[in-house]
């Protein structure tokens, strides 16, 4: 009888924490159609996944045209399995509101598979034409 009771307690101790967890995780998410919203899909897809084409439809003017640029460089190059693709992780360091955009400055680390693990910082800026959030442009520095 107390080995079920403490399974009961544990089961539900692990429910409480599951949805603990879903709740934390659900109110650090910002709205899609947002400037941190689109700022954080756009860091997701392009640093985090390095899927250019995903990170696409998040962007705008001289974003856009990075990106095509960028795909014409990269030409037929695939990544796949094989490749060793860096994990990053990043958070928000600054936020600026202006007239007609939002700056985000974000602090990623890059852990590279055998390369080792580095700091960068990723500036984008994020602008609302008509009703909707894009990026509008994008960098990162040292």
């Amino acid at each position: 009888m107390t080995s079920r009771r403490f399974l009961l307690r544990s089961r539900g101790a692990g429910l409480l924490f599951i949805a603990a967890f879903a709740s934390i995780v659900a109110a650090g998410c910002h709205p899609a159609n947002s400037a941190r919203g689109v700022a954080d899909r756009f860091v997701d897809q392009y640093y985090v996944a390095i899927d250019l084409k995903a990170a696409e439809p998040f962007c705008t003017g001289l974003a856009l045209d990075k990106l095509h640029r960028e795909v014409q460089m990269i030409g037929s190059q695939k990544i796949d399995a094989n490749t060793h693709k860096p994990t990053v992780h990043y958070k928000l360091t600054a936020e600026r509101d202006a007239t007609d955009h939002v700056e985000f400055l974000f602090r990623a680390t890059i852990n590279v598979p055998d390369g080792g693990t580095f700091n960068r910082n990723l500036l984008i800026t994020a602008r609302k034409t008509a009703d909707t959030w894009k990026v509008s442009n994008f960098d990162d520095y040292e």
